[in-house]
């Protein structure tokens, strides 16, 4: 069970370089062409790694073998690109309780050199 008291807390992330090859790779499965930038969902590479430290630390106690991906949404602020250093904080915003699963959601804020460049939410299903 999810401890209450994580819900509303932010989590810094350290920080990661993104690289061409992963962009590379992250096209190819997507079929897409042109690798100057990352594509929108590319976030989800760092985020996700973020959300399952978080969620999975003694502090909040999810069994990340019990998860399945509910819903995603992003706003991206400026394209993520090689070379680019990427600081990942996660919030837990919202919980739910719903026929005996546990719904989170989290938030992830991707900063590039101190600004934000894209944001996601991800609502993760924590089966019963």
């Amino acid at each position: 069970m999810i401890n209450p008291d994580a819900i509303g807390r932010t989590f810094t992330g350290a920080e990661i370089t993104i690289t061409q090859s992963e962009i590379d790779a992250f096209c190819a499965v997507l079929g897409e062409k042109n690798t100057s930038v990352a594509p929108a969902t590319f976030s989800i590479r760092i985020s996700l790694d973020q959300s399952q430290a978080v969620l999975t630390s003694p502090e909040v106690g999810v069994n990340w073998d019990r998860i399945v991906h509910g819903d995603q949404k992003f706003e991206i602020h400026s394209p993520l690109k090689a070379g680019d250093v990427v600081k990942c904080d996660c919030t837990l915003e919202g919980y739910k309780q719903m026929a005996g699963n546990e719904f989170v959601t989290a938030r992830s804020d991707l900063y590039v050199d101190g600004k934000l460049a894209v944001t996601n939410w991800s609502t993760l299903v924590v089966r019963a």
